[in-house]
């Protein structure tokens, strides 16, 4: 974990919470003896936000699929 003083913190504030995103967490010091650590906030994302993949399907073979899905579960339905 990377220490910097106040001062030097405050003077390259852009590389400091550059550091503390690379590295996760680090440590400001005041001359009184405060120390205060800053880690970078964890971003909220949706458990659907997802990255797809590409199956090389056409529109007409992803609409087959459905439809037969449907009348096998229709039949399903039915016994």
């Amino acid at each position: 974990m990377r220490e910097y003083n106040f001062t030097e913190a405050r003077n390259n504030f852009a590389s400091v919470l550059d550091r503390a995103k690379k590295d996760g967490i680090i440590c400001i010091s005041k001359r009184d003896g405060e120390s205060f650590y800053l880690t970078p906030a964890k971003t909220k994302k949706s458990p659907l936000d997802v990255e797809g993949i590409n199956l090389d399907l056409s529109h007409d073979e992803i609409v087959s699929i459905v439809k037969e899905g449907r009348e096998r579960r229709a039949w399903f339905k039915k016994r």
